[in-house]
């Protein structure tokens, strides 16, 4: 296919016109999946109306997979694959038939990246949106790990039973409700409000999920969560108030507070899936 240099500059335009910082690269992207010049101008058009191009394309590239992308889910971010990181430094043996569960799923991101580095762990991942979890089995399906994975409809970690897991992980909702307002179009206007409010002050969540991840953990069990970047303090008190000892923040790749991860020592016994700290 080919089209004219003013063309080109024409979409340009329209996506920096839109306040698209980066215009260059998503015409790129939108130029590789058109089929053609009409294809291409539609895309563009609902570009510079601030649709994310994931939801655009309907797919993000998260840590090894190709996942399917939609209104129903967030969009993976690259800040994300900083929890799977977590995780995985903290496992004695990727072989190990661990049990990974993953609250508020939604695109199933984290939890198909954990199955896809541990070869004999299984997965369960949890949402309370029916259309975010048809979202996540197409893409267990997509990258050939449904076999190893279940997704369940449920409010958190409800109706899980006592320790019954050795990994839980979960990037819930956390921003505050009265910044969503603020937020880039991208997100306030096409991505779940489900997903993303985290109530007055963002921690809602953490509130209501720490003490049960808690429960539901193996001693020895890890919980690593993902948190806003003013959270992290605040964040670390609820994990000991929770059970876990000595809770580790770890920073994204830019820098910011990003993930809070913490062991169930009570009883650990001779677990030695996880390492010690």
């Amino acid at each position: 296919m080919s089209f004219s240099p003013e063309q080109t500059a024409k979409w340009l335009e329209s996506l920096k016109s839109a306040g698209i910082d980066e215009a260059s690269q998503d015409l790129r992207h939108l130029i590789l999946a058109g089929d053609s010049i009409a294809d291409i101008d539609a895309m563009v058009e609902r570009r510079s109306a601030r649709e994310p191009l994931s939801q655009i394309l309907g797919d993000k590239p998260f840590w090894t997979l190709d996942l399917k992308v939609t209104p129903d889910v967030l969009t993976p971010r690259a800040d994300t694959e900083t929890l799977v990181e977590t995780v995985l430094k903290q496992i004695e043996s990727k072989t190990a038939k661990v049990e990974i569960a993953d609250f508020g799923t939604g695109s199933g991101a984290i939890l198909l990246a954990l199955l896809a580095e541990c070869p004999n762990a299984s997965g369960l991942g949890i949402d309370i949106s029916e259309s975010a979890l048809e979202i996540a089995k197409e893409n267990a399906l997509r990258n050939q790990l449904a076999d190893r994975v279940e997704f369940r409809i449920g409010n958190w970690a409800e109706a899980i039973p006592d320790e019954s897991l050795d990994i839980a992980v979960s990037n819930p909702p956390y921003i505050a409700s009265a910044v969503i307002d603020t937020l880039d179009p991208e997100v306030r206007d096409y991505e779940p409000h489900l997903a993303l409010d985290g109530g007055d002050d963002g921690l809602d969540v953490y509130r209501i999920l720490l003490p049960e991840l808690f429960r539901v953990l193996c001693p020895g069990g890890l919980m690593a969560v993902e948190i806003g970047y003013d959270q992290a303090d605040t964040v670390m008190v609820l994990a000991k108030a929770a059970g876990f000892e000595n809770p580790v923040m770890t920073r994204d790749l830019v820098g910011q507070p990003r993930i809070i991860h913490g062991f169930k020592r009570e009883n650990r016994g001779g677990n030695t899936l996880l390492e010690n700290e």
